[in-house]
């Protein structure tokens, strides 16, 4: 049996290329949409050649998989730790702790933009042909946010948590597609607004 690598090994050419190849997949996913996208426009973005992709990925289809499987993992990653944030400050200040919350994500797609423009495409009707990925990836985030936010905030119902969450959604994913860095200032204040007035706490009770 082959050993596996020690956990400090870098990583092999392998890993490289396939790194590589996800890359490119994920930046034309994002600005062309999977059915706006082919294996060959991946290749020739990625520097190698149809075969190789094949061989580190598989077809088309596989390499979408791993592309939405990585954005949902960082999305996560994202989201859980905005709500160990939000956590520890809702009892004492909710109005700052939800929109603190509301910080954290717009942070996020702003530094990975990629990740709400694969949603808005797919909210397009992109990649129709991959039924469940909503509810294997993004429905469970959106009750975690929605089931914690319930809990925390007196008064709110988890139906209105929830509209607010993909009030929020929405907004930061359009907003972040929109790439006018310099109104994010102006746009935070909105959102933070918005968050107020969704979930009917702080100035906007």
């Amino acid at each position: 049996m082959t050993e596996a690598p020690p956990p400090d090994a870098p990583p092999s050419q392998a890993d490289l290329s396939r790194d590589r190849i996800v890359a490119a997949a994920t930046a034309l996913f994002a600005e062309h949409g999977y059915d706006g996208t082919t294996t060959r426009t991946i290749a020739a973005a990625a520097g190698l050649n149809v075969a190789t992709v094949a061989y580190h990925v598989g077809g088309k289809a596989d390499l979408y998989r791993e592309v939405m499987r990585r954005a949902h993992e960082a999305e996560r990653a994202a989201v859980d730790a905005a709500l160990r944030g939000f956590g520890a400050r809702a009892a004492a200040d909710p109005a700052r702790a939800a929109v603190a919350f509301a910080d954290r994500y717009l942070d996020f797609c702003l530094e990975q933009p990629h990740v709400p423009a694969l949603w808005m495409r797919r909210w397009l009707a992109d990649a129709a042909e991959f039924a469940g990925l909503e509810e294997e990836y993004a429905r469970p985030l959106l009750e975690s946010v929605r089931d914690q936010l319930a809990r925390a905030l007196p008064g709110v119902s988890p139906e209105r948590a929830e509209l607010a969450v993909w009030t929020v959604l929405w907004t930061v994913h359009g907003f972040c597609r929109s790439m006018i860095r310099a109104q994010v200032p102006r746009f935070r204040a909105h959102l933070h607004g918005l968050v107020l007035r969704e979930l009917g706490i702080g100035d906007a009770r």
